[in-house]
């Protein structure tokens, strides 16, 4: 989850081009780490086409300094309008991140998107002109009851192993998500490992974590042995070395899919 304003202070980040990501925190034990630099996740732009592949998947990216997001195609008025890019960290105006989103439906002139806000789930509409759209193979899935992560490209499994997720007073949220920040932690032996994805979901246990929205992410660990347990504050901790590849090759906008 985000954090407050004193850890955001010890934050050295670095803007990237292109796809970039945030930690949304969750560890069971805020204060321990401090993030560094996001890091660059680029995919080549392409179409959806009629033939695309059940486990194809596409991101936007917002073109303009605002994207427009509305409930319906139709509707005259946006329900809201986000900066492009955006400020994660107040303590640093001057270091931004481009909006990015799942692509959830084409019509037409209209894309249909997931929205990285609460409630969990939601979804808008955007002008196709107003964003570039980029295929993606890859897919992330967490199982909860198993305390497994599995990562694929394409229709083959990349990697699989054991997670620990949040304890029974603030359980990881299930739902479809994707991955909306990656960040590289400074001390890579912190609670947050040396990588941490930013989710495009929040808790529902808990409103704000440590001065923050309460998101959700998927990161490294500090212990291992704490891996296949209930630990955390809704986040998802993984192994290090896993977690350090697979931000060699997932871009930023991966689906999530986080069940029961």
């Amino acid at each position: 989850m985000a954090r407050s304003g004193a850890a955001r202070r010890g934050v050295a980040i670095v803007a990237l081009a292109v796809f970039v990501a945030v930690l949304a925190g969750c560890s069971g034990e805020s204060g321990q780490a401090t993030l560094g630099k996001r890091v660059d996740a680029s995919t080549t732009t392409a179409a959806p086409t009629t033939t695309t592949p059940s486990w194809q998947s596409y991101a936007a990216r917002a073109n303009g300094a605002t994207i427009k997001i509305y409930d319906a195609p139709s509707d005259a008025q946006p329900k809201m309008e986000l900066p492009n890019p955006w400020v994660y960290d107040p303590d640093y105006p001057d270091q931004t991140i481009p909006q990015v989103f799942l692509v959830e439906k084409l019509q037409g002139d209209w894309t249909q998107v997931l929205l990285p806000v609460r409630p969990n789930g939601s979804t808008g509409w955007v002008r196709t002109a107003d964003v570039t759209i980029s295929p993606n193979p890859f897919h992330v899935r967490v199982e909860l009851a198993a305390h497994k992560i599995t990562v694929t490209k394409e229709d083959q499994t990349i990697y699989t192993g054991t997670v620990a997720i949040g304890k029974p007073s603030t359980p990881t949220p299930t739902g479809n998500y994707y991955l909306r920040i990656l960040i590289k932690t400074i001390d890579p032996s912190s609670v947050y490992g040396p990588y941490a994805y930013g989710l495009s979901s929040h808790s529902e246990a808990l409103e704000t974590f440590a001065g923050g929205d309460a998101e959700i992410g998927i990161h490294g660990n500090n212990d291992a042995s704490v891996l296949g347990s209930d630990v955390t504050s809704g986040c998802v901790r993984m192994d290090n070395a896993a977690i350090t590849n697979l931000t060699k090759q997932l871009p930023l906008g991966t689906p999530v899919d986080i069940q029961a």
